[in-house]
């Protein structure tokens, strides 16, 4: 047997000669919330198994931060910027529970330089980017930003609906208004914190995302999320997405002052940190994202196993939705995705589990929603873009009944859902795994 420990690189196993090899399983544990879930393969069945790229982690993370703080891009040091502002207000936005983010590697040294800076403890504000997701509980707080953040430093939730709470900064170039949490502009001096890996539509997380859609009104974020609806089939280059584009915008509006930004892999080791000007440190993030998780295929599969990463990233399915999608790009038309989610919250958004129990087809969710943009039906749309051309068997906590709503059919377990996928597209069907689907973003070689 052939045990499966991960690594670096894809790897090819199956053959065009694989009648004359001898079958040999294969064993993999697949990310499944906090555990991980068993799954034998004979080797001849295997197309390829992809997965981020290898980088090494940074050796002195901490070392690493303090010196882009020191020399970042685009801008002065942190400290000689926050030194002639002498900020009252100072904000830092950071991200929800649903983002992985290294804090214990990326805040202690950022948060001496503010007060090596001479701004107290007292004047420095954590806002939780939170978009259009539920606020944070209290025990959620401890367990995205540690004991010692939450006792020491004041943390406040970002409320999409909370209009009291929401400035109108203008219009965005697609003329809509520009929604902006109240304690955000009010800020003296304005950093965000992100993680920057692939998204299925903004391109790349992190940077300007912390704004919009992190601390923007919901009406605001659902204008910006619904131009995916023209992008999905063939998203632009980063420079050049319009959904990108008017974050930055808003970002700007929003007069940040200074981004820290890491790329992390999917053990969440940080392999290098950027600090600076809001787009010029991002964009070089972006690239270094793009080398790690960006994995080029040369063709597409008849059955893909993905594993959505495991948690936080299958939470729920809303969250889970972004391994399908990666998935979908690998996975030829006619083909079987197998998702490995654990979604122990459920559908995770309201709205998209409204849109979700509609009954409706596929086809007939999509154009609803082309017709009727609200957000959480973005991820409606996404679930029916992949059910009209694909089989989606569905392994998760989920009922049966949620399982159906998804356009999905359940199993309880990988190989009863590859048995299944084999039994439509017989024994010699071209199979590929995909472990850490949640952030591995196949690219095919034309």
């Amino acid at each position: 047997m052939i045990v499966w420990k991960g690594g670096a690189e894809s790897f090819s196993i199956r053959s065009d000669t694989q009648e004359e090899s001898k079958e040999e399983p294969v064993h993999f544990d697949l990310k499944y919330g906090k555990s991980t879930l068993p799954l034998e393969i004979d080797d001849t069945q295997i197309l390829d198994v992809i997965h981020p790229g290898n980088q090494p982690p940074l050796e002195d993370t901490s070392s690493a931060v303090e010196r882009v703080l020191r020399n970042p891009l685009g801008t002065a040091a942190l400290e000689t910027l926050i030194r002639k502002r002498s900020p009252e207000r100072l904000v830092i936005v950071v991200n929800d529970i649903t983002r992985p983010t290294p804090y214990s590697v990326l805040m202690p040294p950022l948060l001496r330089t503010i007060e090596d800076a001479g701004t107290p403890r007292e004047n420095i504000t954590l806002i939780t980017a939170t978009g259009i997701h539920s606020p944070h509980t209290p025990e959620e707080n401890l367990q995205a930003y540690g004991k010692d953040l939450v006792e020491n430093y004041r943390i406040i939730c970002h409320d999409a609906e909370d209009e009291a709470n929401l400035v109108h900064k203008g219009r965005l170039p697609s003329g809509y208004d520009f929604l902006l949490n109240r304690t955000v502009d009010e800020a003296d001096f304005l950093i965000t914190i992100g993680v920057v890996m692939p998204h299925f539509f903004a391109g790349y997380s992190g940077g300007r995302k912390s704004i919009l859609p992190g601390v923007s009104g919901k009406s605001t974020v659902q204008l910006n999320h619904a131009r995916m609806v023209e992008l999905m089939d063939d998203l632009p280059p980063i420079r050049e997405n319009p959904i990108s584009l008017e974050m930055i915008q808003a970002a700007r509006m929003a007069k940040v002052d200074f981004i820290l930004n890491a790329v992390s892999n999917d053990d969440g080791e940080v392999i290098n940190v950027y600090a600076g000007d809001l787009e010029e440190a991002w964009y070089a993030a972006v690239e270094k994202s793009e080398e790690l998780y960006i994995t080029k295929i040369p063709e597409l599969a008849d059955i893909t196993v993905v594993s959505a990463s495991g948690f936080p990233r299958d939470i729920n399915i809303y969250q889970a939705q972004k391994a399908l999608d990666h998935a979908d790009k690998a996975t030829r038309r006619g083909g079987t995705i197998i998702l490995l989610a654990e979604c122990s919250g459920a559908y995770g958004d309201e709205v998209f589990e409204n849109f979700m129990k509609k009954g409706l087809s596929p086809e007939g969710i999509m154009q609803e929603v082309r017709e009727n943009f609200v957000m959480g039906g973005h991820k409606a749309y996404c679930f029916a873009k992949v059910a009209a051309e694909k089989q989606v068997i569905l392994v998760s906590s989920a009922s049966e009944q949620v399982t159906s709503s998804l356009f999905a059919e359940k199993a309880e377990s990988p190989r009863e859902a590859l048995e299944r996928a084999l039994r439509r597209h017989g024994k010699n069907a071209a199979i590929r795994i995909m472990p850490e689907g949640g952030v591995t973003v196949p690219s095919l070689v034309s």
